[in-house]
């Protein structure tokens, strides 16, 4: 499997193969799981696609054609974040690792940072799983921390990798045990 990215140009010539991909598929694990066409062209016109701080790509697949965008955040922060979304049609068929796979050699070949972090919803095992299967570490799990539309929030689980664990191959540990405190009243 081969996956590429292409910068997006969002406000133009990308413009209505953007609004259509947004608009035509949920994305059940996102703040915003249907947006409107004019919530998405809102988004565009105000950079949330691209700007100093963002710039999205397309995601190719050697044989599949056009599978997702991928949009790389907080760009001018010493950690980017990002933001994967799978066409509903191509989501559990195991894309997901070569996605974060190529995302994260083109951020560490590309960028001069020292970590590469994402978060996802307690409730979204298969992305949870990809980012394990990615050589990715959990680093938090912040409890009610992400906000659901109309229902209860529910824990936001961060994830990173760092650049040397990239390039070797290895996993660094979070040390969770690092100490004790007596908690007796």
């Amino acid at each position: 499997m081969n996956i590429s990215l292409t910068r997006m140009d969002p406000a133009g010539s990308d413009r209505e193969a953007l609004m259509s991909f947004m608009t035509a598929n949920e994305f059940p694990f996102h703040m915003r799981p249907r947006p409107s066409a004019s919530q998405v062209a809102s988004s565009i016109e105000d950079g949330s696609f691209d700007d100093e701080d963002t710039i999205t790509y397309w995601i190719e697949h050697s044989e599949l054609g056009r599978i997702g965008t991928l949009s790389l955040e907080d760009l001018t922060d010493p950690t980017p974040l990002f933001d994967l979304r799978l066409d509903s049609k191509f989501r559990g068929r195991g894309l997901g690792t070569g996605v974060l796979r190529a995302a994260t050699d083109h951020v560490f070949r590309t960028m001069n940072v020292n970590r590469f972090e994402g978060q996802t919803r307690e409730d979204n095992v298969a992305m949870r799983a990809v980012f394990l299967k990615s050589g990715w570490v959990k680093e938090a799990h912040y409890r009610e921390g992400w906000p659901v539309d109309g229902g209860t929030p529910v824990a936001s689980v961060a994830y990173a990798i760092l650049r040397r664990d990239w390039e070797n191959g290895t996993l660094t540990p979070v040390p969770w045990d690092d100490f004790t405190i007596d908690r007796a009243p």
